[in-house]
């Protein structure tokens, strides 16, 4: 079965009957997982092994950055967040790529070691302190200090066997509103934007086997919010910068994808612009919407980018706490968020 372009999400701990057949639809080609589906490690073991089961060819994702936004917790390490390790190179640079790259291997081993195969990490927009949502989930406002923390981040993501997604493309960190709830609008020049916010991105662009594009619009280069927009994401990433990648959408679900219409209609845009899996989550209405749209397509992404998302765990569960890195990256977790 060739890998499909629809990510869904589930409803519960367990894989509901319903879910079944949406999950063997041909047009699916992963699952998000969030905290409403994570009791404990075995239990989600559980749940990831039903799905694997059902397709062996999943992409099973979750959103594990740490600080706010950590959506397994019980029985696994507490990530600080990616500012606390902006806030460690203010005092040491050195001491600060050494935790950040522990701190990537970690959360990437536990994630792997559970199952899945990514988690949508990291978070190259910057933080000037506009953006609320986005604030100390960013590393920094400076993009040099964003990129040497994250290189090392990605290199421990890397280590542990996880493929690295950067998100969100070209930057969200420097527009107020939150796109879960509105469309964002930046009203700055192109050469604004490539000057600050899109460097993290240029820089990284070798190391990111993902990306995944913000639901804002900036106005004064293209009148679509980033994800929905052929000239973000086929000439400046595609053509300009190179990325061969996989594209994910953020959430159709979102406000800011509203304006592209129905389900259907925001994932015909997405795919039509560039992306190569669209992200359908707390709407199951909503995803059987764009599974039968999707129906009627012979649409999917390219097997390698596909392919080169799948986790390659080095530990099972348990025994990763064994491997010899586990402990110093459990110290600076501790340590960073006491910062």
């Amino acid at each position: 079965m060739a890998p499909g372009t629809l990510m869904l999400d589930l409803q519960d701990e367990v894989l509901l009957q319903e879910e079944v057949a949406m999950v063997q639809h041909p047009a699916v080609g992963g699952v998000i997982l969030f905290g409403r589906n994570y009791r404990n490690p075995e239990q989600v073991m559980k749940l990831v092994a039903s799905l694997r089961q059902l397709r062996s060819d999943l992409i099973i994702a979750v959103d594990q950055e740490g600080g706010r936004v950590q959506r397994f917790r019980e029985g696994l390490v507490e990530l600080p967040s990616l500012g606390s390790l902006g806030d460690l190179w203010q005092q040491s640079p050195f001491e600060a790529e050494e935790a950040a790259y522990s701190l990537g291997w970690l959360m990437a081993t536990e994630i792997l070691a559970l199952g899945l195969d990514i988690s949508f990490a990291p978070v190259l927009d910057l933080n000037p302190g506009v953006s609320e949502i986005i604030g100390r989930r960013a590393v920094h406002h400076e993009p040099a200090v964003t990129v040497a923390v994250l290189s090392a981040y990605i290199r421990g993501m890397h280590a542990a066997g996880m493929a690295a997604t950067g998100k969100h493309f070209p930057g969200h960190g420097s527009v107020a509103l939150d796109s879960h709830w509105a469309l964002p609008v930046d009203n700055r020049s192109m050469q604004e934007i490539e000057a600050y916010d899109l460097q993290p991105f240029v820089a990284l662009m070798d190391q990111l086997q993902g990306i995944m594009p913000a639901h804002v619009v900036y106005r004064e280069v293209a009148p679509d919010p980033a994800g929905f927009s052929a000239f973000w994401l086929q000439e400046v990433l595609r053509r300009r910068l190179g990325f061969g990648g996989l594209i994910f959408s953020d959430d159709l679900s979102m406000q800011g994808a509203a304006s592209q219409g129905s389900f259907s209609e925001r994932a015909y845009a997405a795919l039509s612009a560039g992306c190569d899996m669209v992200l359908v989550c707390n709407q199951p209405d909503g995803a059987r919407e764009v599974l039968e749209a999707l129906s009627k397509l012979t649409w999917s992404p390219q097997a390698w980018r596909h392919a080169a998302l799948r986790g390659k765990a080095h530990a099972v569960w348990g025994e990763h706490q064994q491997l010899p890195a586990y402990a110093q990256a459990v110290s600076w977790a501790q340590r960073l968020r006491g910062l």
